[in-house]
């Protein structure tokens, strides 16, 4: 009987395996990921209450930074 050698060879993910894991992940670490629509008034607050600088309302990562700083201000920072 001859002995079939272990391979060594890294196991590819796929692009759905590797979402199903973030998301596994995600739910252990307690949060969740949601997709939101924001009208221009809102984004217009976050400005007027210093969260967001006028010229980065259209940067999609400074305005969840924003949101984060007053989600965070609002409820409480997380634990």
């Amino acid at each position: 009987m001859t002995a079939i050698p272990p391979t060594t060879e890294p196991v590819t993910r796929t692009a759905a395996a590797q979402r199903m894991r973030r998301h596994r992940q995600r739910r252990r670490d307690g949060l969740r990921c949601l997709v939101i629509e924001l009208r221009e008034t809102e984004i217009d607050e976050l400005i007027c209450k210093g969260l967001l600088k006028p010229e980065t309302r259209t940067d999609t990562s400074a305005i969840i930074d924003a949101l984060y700083a007053h989600l965070d201000h609002t409820l409480g920072s997380p634990s």
